[in-house]
């Protein structure tokens, strides 16, 4: 052992040397490589030092032994000791000196500050979310939590966290390759470090996406959030989103003039939502998506519908009217809880585009599984099994996305292979309150958004007030959802302008909060302003874009007087074309024969008691129950199990699909069902008896029968 110890400290001895004649000063250096690293004394860690002074001695026997990394890095340091190329050297021990340790010592102090630099970036791309600029009130942290993390420079003392000092602000760090803040640049100073990751991490985005396992998909979102210059919009953009700004407050500002005293549960403090909405869809059309499905509560419902879904402005207008009357029963429900069909051309990518808003009566979160069922219903018609046609997104509030269980059930099956709709774009409207509870007093962790963490969903915090920062996280995330086909989360950081309804007062609960927000210039006019003063608009077109609006409004609002009846064919979230006549009103439904012939009950039987897989072995207590079935069959008796074979075997011979969801579909909870057969030999092998009832029908012409465990 005492001969190892000394042959380690002579070839770090060794490397130190052949680097002190050249007075090398390498002030950067990437890490491919990885293997045991050698203790070496004066080593911060134990390691850093020794472990690169043994790469080096390596490279010097023969430049291909070492990793092309570290090839390249002692080539770069070679030249810049010497006009000529580097020459390596055969090894040759030579004694200790106090020069060579003296080498060795500022070896050891490069090595450190880049690995220092290295964990400097990471603690960044971790943490930078928790000083991140995300409350537009500047009250609360968004985290709930004023803490600052010991390991982020927010003021120079800090450097001693990673042993650097203000002097290594100006010295040049070579990047690492899991950042991106370089751009086209490979090394940077540590001032410059510094500043690209406080405008990447600590601003108006706040980005947690660390704890995702796999480092394909971090490295994706560093690349779209750390490249310089990636936030570039062009005038055209710009403008588009003052103009959906306008759509967005004026339709509420309308609401509020017209029928002041009626609740509409308004998006005032979040009108940013609109134009992130429209921006998912716009970029998910862009890349193929044909379907959009979209459940949400009730807070700015009538606004997607206005201004997403383009409904007529008449039909929710007249919907204020206490003397609509409705045009058949069942249909009459609040005008914030009602659906929406509409198909129509996507203006930015001239595609048509199908979008559905899920009805929501329960206001909340128990719309969630409504609408990923549909979706899921949607792709499977369409043969859609990856997910690039139709896709769903999901509004939330802050407070039920963090209390309310089903939002865990539904990401618990966002990812399963009978229910999964290939990623869903969640949009949380934070507005930091919950009905009258204080955020502090409602959860237990950091943010409302942290039960996404359990399916490495990345989620991406934003401030609200920022409407250009908004649309380029919305942008990613539709992006995020049809690269990986997994769940995405953005968090609208905003505020709630009234009380939890226009008819509240919420001045009782908050006062501190409301004070600030009575002040808080619209996001409407902090927009406008910065556009003017860039002269990307000026104050004459920005102005005639709101009178254009108003007077949209005004004129549907004119002729929403003349509608007397509401029909729920308008509100229906599925166009149910056999369920309504041209004028809208419902068809008298009538009950057809169901009877089925006893040839077809007997074929069902038949095959209900058979094993149709050659070579397919079932456990023998199963086959005492398929005899059974097929002496039931032969007497013409049938039991529940039998019943039910027979009942979904005629609805596959017609074309009509049948699925089944739970934990005991396949065998059934008595153990009487058993429609899924597993060999007893072979693993994963399974036999649908009823998927093989009318093989000699067309495969389009029939249905199949689906188990979701």
């Amino acid at each position: 052992m005492s001969q190892l110890r000394l042959l380690t400290s002579r070839l770090g001895v060794q490397a130190a040397r052949l680097l002190a004649p050249h007075d090398v000063q390498m002030s950067s250096w990437r890490s491919r490589s990885s293997g045991p690293r050698t203790a070496f004394p004066g080593s911060r860690d134990g390691g850093g030092s020794s472990y690169m002074e043994e790469m080096y001695v390596a490279w010097l026997e023969n430049p291909q032994s070492v990793h092309k990394s570290w090839d390249s890095f002692f080539r770069k340091v070679n030249q810049e000791a010497s006009c000529g190329p580097p020459q390596p050297q055969a090894l040759s021990v030579v004694p200790e000196s106090r020069p060579a340790a003296s080498s060795r010592t500022k070896t050891s102090k490069l090595v450190e500050d880049h690995l220092a630099v290295q964990s400097l970036i990471r603690a960044y791309q971790i943490r930078g979310h928790h000083v991140a600029q995300l409350d537009p009130l500047g009250i609360l942290d968004a985290d709930l939590d004023s803490f600052v993390p010991s390991d982020l420079i927010t003021s120079i003392d800090k450097l001693a966290f990673y042993d650097l000092r203000e002097a290594d602000l100006d010295k040049e760090f070579q990047l690492p390759t899991t950042t991106f803040i370089g751009g086209s640049e490979h090394t940077l100073s540590l001032r410059e470090i510094i500043q690209r990751l406080e405008s990447t991490y600590c601003q108006h985005i706040g980005l947690e996406f660390m704890f995702i396992n796999d480092v394909e998909q971090c490295q994706w979102i560093r690349q779209k959030f750390e490249t310089p210059g990636v936030m570039q919009f062009s005038s055209e953009e710009k403008r588009r989103l003052l103009a959906r700004l306008v759509r967005s407050m004026r339709f509420e500002d309308f609401l509020a003039r017209k029928w002041s005293s009626e609740k509409r549960f308004g998006l005032e403090g979040c009108e940013v939502m609109i134009p992130a909405l429209k921006t998912i869809i716009d970029k998910s059309s862009e890349m193929g998506i044909e379907n959009v499905i979209l459940g949400m509560p009730h807070r700015g419902r009538l606004n997607v519908l206005a201004n997403v879904i383009r409904k007529d402005l008449e039909q929710i207008f007249c919907q204020f009217d206490p003397k609509l009357e409705a045009a058949d029963e069942g249909s009459g429900d609040v005008k914030y809880h009602l659906g929406m069909y509409h198909e129509r051309i996507n203006r930015v990518t001239n595609r048509n585009i199908t979008l559905s808003l899920v009805a929501n009566p329960s206001h909340l979160e128990a719309v969630d599984p409504v609408v990923q069922g549909k979706t899921k219903a949607e792709q499977f018609y369409r043969g859609d099994a990856q997910g690039k046609k139709v896709m769903s997104i999901l509004v939330h509030g802050d407070a039920a996305f963090a209390g309310q269980g089903v939002v865990y059930e539904t990401f618990h099956l966002s990812d399963l292979p009978s229910y999964t709709t290939n990623g869903t774009v969640h949009v949380v409207v934070n507005n930091q309150i919950g009905f009258t509870t204080d955020p502090r007093m409602a959860r237990s962790s950091p943010y409302p958004t942290d039960v996404a963490r359990v399916v490495n969903a990345p989620i991406f915090h934003v401030n609200a007030d920022d409407p250009e920062a908004v649309i380029y996280v919305c942008s990613v995330a539709a992006e995020w959802r049809n690269t990986f086909n997994k769940d995405v989360v953005v968090d609208l950081v905003c505020y709630r302008r009234r009380g939890h309804n226009e008819m509240d007062e919420p001045m009782f609960t908050q006062p501190l909060m409301y004070k600030q927000i009575h002040k808080q210039v619209p996001v409407l006019k902090r927009y406008a302003d910065k556009l003017i003063a860039e002269d990307t608009v000026t104050l004459q077109e920005f102005e005639e874009e709101i009178a254009k609006y108003d007077r949209i409004c005004e004129e549907a609002y004119g002729r929403s007087k003349d509608k007397k009846i509401l029909h729920i064919k308008h509100w229906l979230d599925s166009p149910w074309p056999g369920f309504f006549t041209v004028d809208g009103e419902p068809k008298s439904m009538t009950c057809p024969t169901t009877g089925i012939p006893e040839d077809v009950l007997t074929h069902i039987g038949n095959v209900a008691s058979s094993v149709p897989l050659e070579d397919f072995k079932i456990h023998t207590g199963l086959s005492r129950i398929l005899w059974g079935r097929a002496d039931m069959t032969k007497k013409r008796e049938v039991d529940w199990a039998l019943a039910e074979y027979m009942a979904f075997g005629s609805l596959l011979k017609e074309g009509i699909h049948v699925r089944l969801s739970g934990q005991d579909v396949e065998r059934g909870t008595f153990s009487h069902r058993h429609h899924v057969l597993h060999d007893q030999e072979v693993d994963r092998r399974t036999c649908v008896p009823m998927n093989h009832l009318w093989r000699l029908h067309r495969p389009r012409e029939t249905g199949t029968l689906t188990w979701c465990l």
